[in-house]
């Protein structure tokens, strides 16, 4: 099932979301009650800035965040919105990261993160997957 940030956000009805242009930043929030967005990003980018503003509210990230409370937020985000089962698929027909984050509705350092934030078992079904595809040709 697919990740609908604007969905979660619907449902926070306390928090207000205000556009704004910021000079090197799609996204930002005080931990709270209100995200800001850069305008101009794409429909893929503003997805993954959502629920990654999203995520720093979940964790309670308030005053600023950390370079730790940055990446427990990306990883998040990333969980929310590229499930296991999601992944498997789109690396399934491709090993392009920018054809996967394509295929999977993000942008790749949102792929990234979800790679980053595997457990075990994730890289383990990815090296099975793989095992299957090489046998299979």
């Amino acid at each position: 099932m697919l990740f609908h940030p604007w969905r979660r956000l619907r449902q926070s009805p306390h928090i207000d979301v205000a556009w704004w242009p910021m000079a090197g930043r799609l996204g930002a929030t005080n931990g709270r009650d209100v995200i800001v967005l850069h305008p101009g990003q794409s429909q893929v980018l503003r997805r993954c800035t959502v629920a990654h503003e999203l995520a720093h509210v979940e964790l309670g990230h308030t005053g600023g965040c950390t370079g730790t409370e940055e990446r427990h937020a990306r990883q998040l985000a990333a969980r929310w919105l590229i499930t296991m089962e999601q992944l498997l698929d789109a690396l399934r027909w491709s090993e392009e990261l920018q054809e996967v984050a394509e295929e999977l509705w993000v942008d790749t350092d949102t792929l990234n993160a979800r790679l980053d934030a595997l457990t075990a078992a994730g890289r383990a079904q990815i090296v099975a997957l793989y095992e299957e595809i090489e046998r299979a040709w």
